[in-house]
């Protein structure tokens, strides 16, 4: 018989993974950016392993330039989803595909956390879903604008996690191929 989880512990089955506007102009004045890059191809690879789903947002992409290369290498496939407003649910091509998912939960990384992932968070909070914001997967150029953001998403319901524990809780037990595959990214 399985036990009674918590709510807010990821699940698989209705989880997505949201990578918010990791481009290369822009990245290169976040904080710490090779340690979120590096905790973004982790869950990359993580979610592919798992069968968790995967969107990746594009802000201007004419004036921020493409995706980070690492991340569209982890990827392999899929373009990302371009859009204008700060909010990604702003783009309704976006918005479509998580419904049609039946996401329930996201896990919200990128840049920077206190513009488009903060807007994304709270847009997608109040419009109902378990949002985990991934404090080791987003970024911003400044520390106080970063600490800012993840307390106030988190008084406004977010969950923040991170990216180790994310990945462990949509694994959710040990002995399998995919736990191996896992605890090889973590390590």
């Amino acid at each position: 018989m399985k036990t009674k989880r918590h709510p807010h512990i990821l699940q698989r089955q209705h989880t997505a993974l949201l990578i918010i506007d990791v481009q290369e102009k822009i990245n290169a004045v976040m904080l710490d950016r090779e340690f979120l890059l590096k905790n973004l191809v982790k869950l990359i690879r993580g979610c592919r392993v798992l069968g968790v789903p995967i969107f990746l947002t594009e802000q201007y992409p004419k004036g921020l330039g493409p995706t980070e290369p690492a991340i569209l290498e982890a990827l392999g496939e899929g373009a990302p989803i371009q859009k204008m407003s700060f909010s990604c649910c702003g783009a309704s091509e976006l918005t479509s595909a998580i419904k049609a998912k039946r996401i329930k939960q996201v896990m919200a990384t990128g840049i920077e956390a206190h513009v488009c992932v903060q807007q994304t968070v709270l847009d997608l909070l109040s419009q109902g879903y378990q949002v985990h914001v991934l404090r080791d997967a987003v970024s911003s150029r400044k520390t106080t604008d970063s600490e800012t953001a993840l307390a106030r998403m988190q008084n406004a319901g977010a969950v923040v996690s991170t990216t180790e524990a994310a990945l462990f809780e949509l694994l959710e037990r040990a002995g399998s191929p995919q736990f191996k595959e896992i605890s090889k990214l973590v390590k």
